[in-house]
């Protein structure tokens, strides 16, 4: 483990495995290099064609964490990973962290091409928006101690699960690991920043990001991650659509690797 200090200060835990180009993994909700199976899997089998960084977001893990939270924060830290990776980077984001790799790009960092997987927009009534004061009440439930609460309303008000699947996840080890940084929901909220209400998307957002972008979808997936990545292609200016057949959002490392071995190959 190293650490990258990012502008305010706060040190950023990565690590880094194999040689070639700096690729730097960006996680979704809730997880971090401790507890996200896929990262440790894609740095095993690309580690071979690059050099894959593995970090925790800020709050999370073995990172620091500084008050207030702002996305522009987010972004500082992957400038510095970016800078501890010799200047220029690849970036693969997941989920949320696909639209914090994309705000990465478009405020100037040295990105030299984009893979996203499933960025979580809710662009039409393919299924129902977030409520309107998600990102305030899932922070003040975290802030007020009530953490296992917080997870469970991104659970069933962000991921859509139903209210009869919280009991048996309470009882999986993993649960208390998602409780440690459920905090951070609120982080990932303010990424998304009003991108799941069911509107058509921004058109002007990400219009400064000029790298080569891959979206990819699972095509297991619920309809609405088809109809966000179809979105998100058509407001971009140099961009690859894709979808894994077979996959969902849990996505199998084995298939994700190839596509983008070939994608940051070109």
């Amino acid at each position: 483990m190293e650490f990258a200090t990012s502008r305010d200060g706060t040190r950023i835990a990565y690590e880094r495995r194999g040689s070639g180009p700096a690729l730097i993994l960006v996680d979704g909700a809730l997880s971090h290099r401790v507890f996200n199976p896929l990262g440790a899997a894609l740095a095993d089998l690309l580690q071979d064609s690059a050099t894959v960084y593995t970090y925790d977001r800020r709050g999370r893990g073995d990172s620091g964490d500084s008050a207030p939270y702002a996305v522009g924060r987010e972004v500082e830290d992957l400038d510095a990973l970016v800078r501890a990776a010799g200047g220029r980077a690849r970036l693969f984001g997941l989920s949320s962290g696909a639209v914090l790799a994309l705000e990465a790009a478009a405020h100037g960092l040295a990105v030299e091409a984009l893979a996203l997987y499933e960025p979580p927009f809710i662009v039409d009534a393919s299924r129902p928006p977030l409520p309107p004061d998600y990102a305030v009440r899932v922070g003040a439930l975290a802030a007020q101690g009530r953490r296992a609460e917080a997870v469970e309303y991104f659970m069933t008000a962000a991921v859509g699960l139903p209210s009869e699947f919280l009991a048996p996840m309470r009882e999986d080890p993993s649960f208390a690991q998602m409780e440690q940084v459920a905090h951070t929901l609120a982080y990932d909220a303010a990424v998304m920043g009003g991108t799941m209400s069911g509107v058509p998307l921004p058109a002007h957002r990400w219009a400064a990001v000029r790298a080569p972008v891959l979206v990819a979808d699972g095509g297991k997936s619920e309809h609405f991650f088809a109809d966000a990545a179809d979105a998100l292609a058509a407001v971009l200016h140099d961009v690859r659509r894709t979808t894994l057949e077979g996959q969902g959002h849990d996505v199998d490392p084995r298939v994700l690797a190839p596509v983008l071995r070939d994608f940051f190959g070109r």
